[in-house]
């Protein structure tokens, strides 16, 4: 059966022996695999199939990250999906303990918040007011994240104080932001999808006067580039369903290594 979407407040963090356990929800910003929709930049050297295949294996290990994660955390699973009538599609590539949340930047927000930033704005606003003390947006386009970095994650932001957490890029993005409130000058006025994101995200927590812890930087796939990197990587023997779809593409190092150069070029 399809997981349904969260519609009103499912969480008020864990219970022992009547007291509350304040937690931390994981969102994985995550959108349908879909051929000629996903993952569009390894195309070529990858046929729209193949890389559609890439997208659905980088979302089930990214939610076995947070399942592991949850087992030393008080951490709960989200997927933050978008569009609407997108649930299915996405349920059936996660987790049966990963809660459904839409994320698709329809509720108002201010106008200096545009884009990708709406999206993530309203992720956080909504796993925030299902109970969580809590919320980070997180990369679907990271198999071998070390669960132990969203386990940081979440041991800073349930500490006591108001603070963000970010997990920067190499390319200059982020993989992971945290907050304890919906701080919407967190997503204010940012060039989404550039190298500066993480740069100006760090400018924005500044203005506003809010404690960032940065985590290790990791690397999401969403090139060529970190493509390379991704084959090169020891970790992704603990991302099982990339590993399969890698060993089922049989690839072929040189052509993948003139594809990389010529996107470099």
């Amino acid at each position: 059966m399809a997981k349904q979407p969260l519609m009103e407040a499912t969480s008020l963090g864990s219970m022992a022996d009547g007291v509350h356990i304040p937690d931390c929800a994981i969102g994985i910003m995550a959108k349908a695999p879909q051929a000629g929709r996903s993952k569009t930049r390894l195309c070529p050297p990858f046929a729209p199939e193949e890389a559609a295949a890439l997208s659905a294996a980088f979302l089930r290990d990214t939610d076995g990250t947070i399942a592991r994660s949850a087992r030393s955390a008080r951490i709960v699973a989200y997927a933050a999906y978008a569009p609407v009538g997108s649930e299915a599609l996405i349920a059936a590539h996660v987790g049966p303990d990963t809660k459904l949340i839409l994320a698709d930047g329809s509720p108002p927000m201010p106008e200096c918040v545009s884009g990708f930033g709406r999206c993530l704005l309203h992720a956080i606003e909504g796993m925030l007011e299902r109970g969580h003390a809590a919320a980070c947006v997180l990369s679907s386009d990271i198999p071998t994240l070390p669960a132990r970095l969203l386990i940081e994650a979440a041991g800073h932001l349930l500490a006591p104080g108001d603070r963000a957490v970010l997990g920067p890029c190499p390319d200059g993005g982020y993989y992971l932001l945290g907050l304890k409130a919906a701080h919407a000058e967190m997503f204010a006025d940012i060039a989404w999808s550039t190298e500066h994101v993480a740069e100006a995200t760090r400018a924005r927590a500044r203005a506003i006067d809010l404690d960032l812890v940065e985590l290790e930087p990791w690397y999401d796939v969403d090139d060529m580039e970190a493509f390379m990197r991704l084959l090169a990587d020891a970790g992704v023997e603990t991302a099982p369903a990339t590993r399969r779809v890698l060993d089922g593409l049989r690839l072929r190092r040189g052509d993948l290594k003139r594809s990389a150069s010529d996107e470099a070029a």
